[in-house]
């Protein structure tokens, strides 16, 4: 398998700061520094040039970080044909799960699926929440991944080339920084994002998200709409830091734990449910059928 030392290197040269890379792996920069160099010794090649102003690859770091994400991310594949190849004589359902994709919807739901379909069994696949891997992984359900929990439209399930099932309607609600002014109140009127930037997916994302877009810049155009390009978990650290109002359900309470997620005195809401290939296998049409089964009782 791959050196661990590899992502970290990833994440160094994504972040450009050895500080932030430490905040995103939840260490401290020392270690993070203490990776790096056992890397550039283990490899006998300089990665970065250090400066004042921060790190840049160095022609070596700028060849090595092109292989390294498709050696981790070939690794990972090859562990996951591995499993399935051991447990080829059992139904087993992938999920994928993320920061903004939590399994947490189907962890309820198991003990009746379970004993619906005993047959059944689980696993969890955890993956980077990024655009590329969002198009990759849902462009081909049924790969290494069979579902995938998250909130979609129809827009988005021809633009990513696969089906959902809708479990609930999630209504649209705001999250904000635990120290921001808004913090303190259990639901927010329309009237209480006056004056602040709320930020929300670009158009063409979703015509729910449109639709609330359009109501706000027709009768509350005191509401400063900031678009952005993808859900992740950088957007909920920028929420956090930029004291800014962020778009957001409930299904992700516990993705940052800096911020409250509030609903807000409006109709809109999005579906939520099970994303799967639109040629499901007999295992994957099995859950989907119980799963429809449990949610029209």
């Amino acid at each position: 398998m791959y050196n661990p030392q590899l992502e970290t290197f990833i994440r160094v040269a994504d972040a450009g700061s050895f500080n932030k890379a430490a905040e995103q792996s939840y260490i401290t920069p020392t270690a993070v520094i203490k990776q790096i160099n056992l890397l550039e010794n283990g490899l006998n090649v300089k990665l970065f040039e250090r400066t004042h102003r921060g790190l840049t690859l160095t022609k070596a770091g700028i060849s090595l970080y092109q292989d390294a994400k498709y050696i981790i991310s070939y690794c990972r594949d090859s562990v996951i044909r591995a499993q399935n190849a051991m447990q080829e004589d059992i139904s087993v359902l992938r999920i994928g799960t993320s920061p903004m994709t939590p399994a947490q919807i189907l962890v309820e739901l198991w003990p009746k699926i379970h004993t619906l379909c005993p047959e059944i069994k689980f696993q969890l696949i955890p993956f980077d929440n990024t655009p590329e891997n969002a198009r990759e992984i849902l462009g081909n359900l049924g790969k290494n991944i069979d579902v995938v929990v998250g909130i979609f439209d129809e827009t988005m399930l021809d633009l990513r080339r696969c089906a959902g099932v809708e479990i609930s309607r999630e209504p649209i609600c705001c999250a904000v920084s635990i120290h921001h002014r808004l913090a303190e109140k259990n639901k927010l009127a329309v009237r209480d994002l006056y004056g602040e930037n709320l930020m929300l997916m670009h158009r063409g994302w979703s015509h729910y998200v449109d639709e609330l877009r359009d109501d706000i810049w027709e009768k509350h155009n005191q509401i400063n709409i900031v678009d952005f390009d993808f859900y992740n978990v950088d957007m909920f650290n920028r929420c956090e830091n930029s004291n800014d109002v962020l778009m957001a359900t409930k299904t992700w309470t516990n993705v940052h734990p800096l911020l409250k997620i509030i609903p807000v005195e409006w109709e809109y809401s999005i579906p939520y449910g099970l994303l799967h290939s639109p040629k499901p296998s007999d295992t994957v049409k099995r859950f989907l059928s119980v799963v429809q089964a449990m949610m029209d009782n």
